[in-house]
């Protein structure tokens, strides 16, 4: 019975896939809009946040599947780079893909777990728990290190980077856990860019083959054209092994931060005490990490492209610690009190002053 749901529901999701993806992405819009509204608001947007993340993630895993039973299926657009070296890893190695899902999930529910334990146990029991999160976080990242012997990316998994609606014959798809239908006796029917092929086109030729006066050169026409380095390695192969033991020390501090940081807020909270000691001993390790890893080079894409996100991601040290309580609230704060007049400027400092609470209340808000 169970089995016969699943299979029905799945075979829903591939007849409408193009209807679940919008509305998903709608629900994932209302969501910035709840905390501050009612009760428990966060709780409840939180909740369909994590809902809608571990469902898309159970979609992209049936479609990916769908994907390969249809071997004449070509993407409009080219897979990424993340996608391609993801789903090597993926389809080569079991533990890689079940330590990468549960890493995910539980990226994914991490704070509606928090919310949870504020308001059922008590703060020592909550911090706790955010300590046996991270631990369990570190391993499983540790896990993917080892296995990869490569830098980690984020996410670990592959995105979905393909447009629903250009999968091949959804009306018809059957799910992967139904028995196949049997085969259509029907003509195929003309793809939509030839069914004009009787009528007379006017020719337009490329501006490049008649005007002189041409803004675009060649080189500037044919090089987005060209296939890179990165487009012709194997998937395996876009992110070279880690050789040196500074490229190891470098990444296995990287993984350790957030475990370093819960840990030491949690000795301020045991001396009752609020210091910089976790700002400072965090941002040490990131600047160590940043500067032990290898320097790219040029050709490799998905490596440098990794590098400055992590890059980026230090701009979340904003809204932690003194940095948050000194200097970026009290802005925000100001802000907030400069535009509560002002027509539709005003809607963002009201949506700010909403979440200014949580990101105070909550340790994975803004958590490394």
């Amino acid at each position: 019975m169970a089995a016969a749901s699943k299979a029905r529901y799945e075979a829903f999701l591939v007849n409408n896939v193009s209807t679940i993806a919008t509305l998903e992405s709608s629900l994932r819009s209302i969501t910035w809009f709840l905390p501050g509204r009612f009760k428990d608001a966060e709780l409840a947007s939180e909740a369909l946040t994590t809902s809608l993340n571990v469902m898309s993630m159970y979609h992209d895993t049936l479609l990916e599947r769908v994907v390969k039973a249809n071997p004449s299926y070509r993407p409009l657009i080219p897979t990424s780079l993340h996608t391609r070296f993801t789903k090597a890893w993926v389809d080569k190695d079991s533990l890689y893909k079940w330590a990468a899902r549960v890493l995910e999930i539980i990226r994914f529910t991490e704070l509606v777990v928090e919310m949870a334990l504020r308001r059922k146990v008590s703060e020592k029991i909550k911090w706790r728990s955010i300590i046996l999160l991270e631990v369990i976080k570190a391993s499983l990242r540790l896990i993917l290190l080892k296995l990869t012997n490569r830098p980690l990316v984020s996410p670990p998994l592959p995105e979905r980077d393909f447009d629903p609606t250009t999968l091949p014959s959804l009306s018809n798809a059957t799910s992967p856990t139904l028995a196949p239908s049997s085969p259509s006796h029907s003509r195929p029917t003309t793809p939509d860019h030839l069914r004009n092929n009787l009528i007379p086109m006017e020719i337009h030729p490329h501006p490049l083959l008649t005007s002189s006066q041409s803004d675009v050169s060649a080189e500037d026409f044919l090089l987005p054209k060209a296939l890179t380095t990165s487009a012709v390695k194997p998937s395996l192969s876009l992110i070279r092994p880690l050789s040196a033991s500074r490229d190891w020390i470098a990444e296995v501090i990287y993984v350790l931060r957030p475990l370093v940081y819960a840990s030491l807020i949690v000795v301020d909270r045991k001396a009752h005490e609020r210091t910089n000691k976790p700002l400072i001993v965090v941002l040490l390790m990131e600047f160590i990490s940043r500067n032990l890893r290898r320097a790219p080079p040029a050709s490799a894409t998905l490596e440098r492209a990794e590098y400055a996100r992590r890059d980026k991601d230090m701009l979340w040290y904003l809204l932690r610690g003194s940095i948050w309580d000194s200097y970026t609230r009290p802005k925000i704060e100001s802000f907030v009190a400069r535009t509560a007049h002002m027509p539709l400027i005003g809607l963002f400092g009201a949506l700010a002053k909403d979440w200014m609470p949580l990101i105070d209340d909550y340790y994975y808000y803004t958590a490394p």
